[in-house]
């Protein structure tokens, strides 16, 4: 279902809240439907990204380790790389 949201697990450094929080964000979007949060959808919409990205973070601190990285690194990773190849 959610093809495009990048494997957090096993990544150095580990996930920051950020990573996190864009990740649930993307879940939250794909599986409600609301790409754009309007006055009647945006407290629920934040609310079921806080939640989430909660669980995700939970469920990030109690699993064991990966024995191989991921294979990509998440877009928020992938932007900061981008800005720092092409800073002066």
């Amino acid at each position: 279902m959610c093809r495009n949201i990048t494997t957090l697990r096993g990544l150095a450094p580990p996930a920051t809240s950020e990573e996190i929080e864009a990740a649930a964000r993307q879940y939250v979007r794909k599986v409600s439907g609301v790409q754009k949060t309007s006055a009647a959808t945006e407290a629920a919409f934040e609310q079921a990204v806080a939640l989430v990205a909660g669980a995700t973070a939970d469920l990030l601190a109690t699993l064991p380790p990966r024995r191989t990285p991921p294979r990509g690194q998440p877009p928020l990773r992938r932007l900061a790389s981008a800005a720092a190849g092409s800073a002066p």
